[in-house]
């Protein structure tokens, strides 16, 4: 055992206890901070025109405090923004998180000094549990690289602007510093590809023993560290390598082209963070799901997904929620988040203690002929029939064909590049398509009553999905690529990659 991985031992079982010890009352933490935020939230100019000096009860705030996603929230960001205090909660954010979305354009999500401990302790929590519940501390005595966003900051309005996971890089304790990789300048490389170089450069004498980031930057990494090696696995460069930290994709279609690449299994630990608040992180090895962050500065509620665009949605707390059910995730938080959509369903698998999957975007669906087909579906469909047939999946996305070009019913184009083919595409997307209509009964209705054709798979060239990200201007960093649209624009961007 080396010497951090000894020190940081009693202080990772104290960790274990504590998170045992919330979990097993995460309905009475949600309740403790609800009220801590109501009160905190009447100093605010958010509370006095929300009337939160009427706010007793959960029921109050649902009717004063409605939902809204960010150009709801915007007014109250831009007069942050212009230098006015208490606005959206008590002084003024520490940091902005800068990020874009599709219809809001760029966003400024607030972190106050109430709120970092959320995204930076949850971080250091979620890995220390791992060390207390399997035993496994050695990637601590070795060097650690997050891929991540430039740590250059911006002023915007006399305050640090920058994206999420550069920011993380000025919180990391002294402690931590000197076994992280890449160095500072490195990390500031705008250009992905240029930073990848910079990076493989920098860590392949490297005694590399925790690895983070999203998938498939992760690849990239990966096989260009083989490339100027000239080594066969992963495992060859880095022998103490043990353990991958993700979050942001669901890492199924990964794994197996990741660990070919490593040349041995891994344990992984999977986390659920966001520029609004650190969701939830995986607990356990060996169970589904990720633990609920009940306990740590945001009160949750959750809408039926096929409300969330009602009038008035039913809104839950965390004690009303049922496992299997689809619900848009609201979150109020100690940063100044009201009511704030952020746009992710998820589902919860367990109630005891509350674990969740993200099932996918609110935005990201398929319902051009009402079939309402969302993320979860689309990945197990073709995830479970990838490994029965011994098919590896590089990356995919889907759209609906809703005027073929042969003019004959529509369907649903599976845009898939594929790392081992299978031997017949068709018997393939017939599988595909059998798993759809079993999950499905939109769907199946429709493949019934011939309105819709079964799902046609494209295969695409390799690298077709880097490249198409390069084209946008999102290679690298925290990018993803969408699983669904329910549009064809990226299906129409894809189209020069399909392999004749």
């Amino acid at each position: 055992m080396g010497f951090k991985s000894f020190l940081v031992k009693p202080f990772a079982k104290k960790i274990a206890k504590q998170i045992d010890l919330w979990a097993a009352n995460a309905v009475e933490e949600q309740d403790k901070i609800l009220r801590k935020l109501i009160e905190t939230g009447r100093n605010t100019a958010f509370g006095r025109d929300h009337g939160f000096e009427q706010i007793h009860a959960y029921k109050d705030f649902i009717q004063h405090v409605p939902i809204r996603d960010y150009e709801g929230l915007r007014p109250y960001v831009n007069r942050i923004i212009s230098g006015e205090k208490d606005v959206l909660w008590t002084g003024r954010p520490t940091y902005f998180a800068k990020t874009s979305g599709t219809t809001s354009g760029v966003k400024y999500i607030p972190l106050t000094k109430e709120s970092i401990p959320n995204h930076f302790g949850t971080a250091r929590n979620a890995l220390f549990n791992y060390y207390a519940r399997t035993g496994k501390g050695k990637w601590l005595d070795g060097k650690l690289i997050f891929l991540s966003g430039s740590p250059e900051m911006q002023d915007i309005g006399g305050i640090p602007t920058g994206r999420l996971s550069g920011i993380s890089n000025h919180l990391i304790p002294s402690w931590l510093k000197s076994s992280q990789l890449p160095s500072y300048p490195s990390n500031c490389i705008e250009e992905w590809e240029e930073k990848l170089d910079v990076i493989v450069q920098e860590t392949r004498h490297a005694d590399m023993r925790l690895i983070s980031g999203i998938p498939p930057w992760v690849q990239m990494y990966y096989e260009r560290l083989l490339e100027v090696t000239g080594k066969a696995y992963i495992k060859d460069i880095f022998p103490n390598f043990s353990v991958f930290v993700y979050g942001g994709v669901n890492y199924k279609p990964y794994r197996a082209k990741l660990e070919s690449l490593v040349g041995k299994s891994l344990d992984s630990v999977e986390t659920y963070p966001a520029s609004e608040g650190f969701i939830a992180f995986q607990d356990r090895q060996d169970t589904e799901g990720l633990l609920l962050n009940a306990a740590s500065g945001i009160f949750f509620e959750f809408v039926p997904a096929n409300e969330i665009f009602a009038e008035r949605p039913t809104r839950l707390s965390l004690r009303d929620v049922e496992i299997g059910v689809n619900y848009a995730l609201i979150i109020n938080s100690n940063a100044g988040l009201w009511g704030y959509n952020i746009g992710d369903t998820v589902q919860f698998v367990s109630t005891d203690p509350y674990r969740l999957i993200v099932t996918g975007r609110i935005k990201h669906f398929i319902s051009a002929f009402g079939e309402h087909v969302i993320g979860k579906e689309v990945e197990q469909a073709i995830l479970e029939t990838a490994q029965k047939e011994g098919v590896r999946i590089v990356e995919f996305t889907v759209a609906p064909q809703v005027t073929p070009p042969d003019g004959g019913t529509p369907y649903h184009e599976w845009f898939v590049e594929f790392d081992k083919e299978p031997a017949d595409i068709q018997a393939f997307a017939k599988k595909v398509d059998a798993s759809m209509v079993r999950q499905n009964i939109y769907y199946e209705d429709l493949i019934a009553g011939n309105v819709l054709k079964p799902l046609r798979i494209r295969s695409m060239q390799r690298d077709s999905f880097r490249k198409y990200m390069k084209t946008q201007g999102k290679l690298g960093g925290q990018n993803k690529v969408p699983r669904l649209a329910n549009d064809r624009k990226i299906a129409d961007a894809l189209l020069p990659f399909i392999k004749s």
